[in-house]
């Protein structure tokens, strides 16, 4: 077993995970940690929430790139293993980031990665229930939760290899429990709705 290819996969996966796209969007183009704005949480959801559409879309990007590359590599180097193995590793550092003291995002965008390269009826399927899920509700977090569970169930009836499997089972259970604390303002009706904010004055992101 070359062993040193687990190793690479992994740690790449991770440290490529730990780039934070929203932190780096919010410091370097707006002199602002996002982490202290708006629900607190550095993902695309928060910096749309925080600086409008555009700045959500560019962390998105940034974020599903990432991911995209991570298990890229691990599938080059061991295939359908190594695409697993970078999706989770991806997945630890997105959320889990050593650059920013292990305060990172929920895995909603790797997520959206992770399915794409598990499977594209996957990602399709998944992406019509975050947006009836999100719409009906108003909550992105709804949405997200919902669609992380789609993963799983859609993963199992596309009948999808194993090292996918477990990759779309994991996602699932990091990103349900990453939003734990979401879960429990919806069971008690106090999960606000989703506003995206209008872009601030200084903002000097471009398309």
């Amino acid at each position: 077993m070359e062993i040193y290819k687990y190793i690479l996969v992994a740690s790449a996966g991770y440290l490529l995970g730990s780039l934070s796209m929203s932190i780096i969007l919010s410091r370097a183009v707006l002199g602002e940690d996002v982490r202290r704005k708006g629900s607190g949480n550095a993902g695309a959801t928060n910096m749309a929430r925080v600086y409008g559409l555009k700045a959500g879309a560019l962390t998105l990007g940034g974020d599903v790139l990432k991911a995209s590359l991570s298990m890229l590599i691990g599938w080059l180097l061991l295939g359908d293993v190594g695409l697993a193995l970078g999706g989770i590793a991806s997945l630890v550092g997105h959320c889990f980031p050593v650059y920013y003291n292990f305060r990172g995002g929920k895995g909603v965008s790797v997520g959206a990665a992770v399915a794409l390269a598990i499977d594209w009826r996957v990602f399709l399927s998944i992406v019509l229930v975050f947006a009836l899920a999100a719409f009906l509700s108003k909550k992105v977090s709804l949405g997200s939760v919902c669609a992380a569970v789609a993963i799983s169930i859609t993963s199992l009836i596309f009948q999808v290899s194993t090292p996918k499997l477990i990759l779309a089972v994991f996602g699932m259970l990091l990103v349900v429990f990453q939003h734990r604390e979401n879960i429990k303002r919806l069971i008690n009706g106090t999960e606000p709705d989703f506003k995206p904010a209008k872009p601030p004055v200084k903002d000097n992101i471009e398309t």
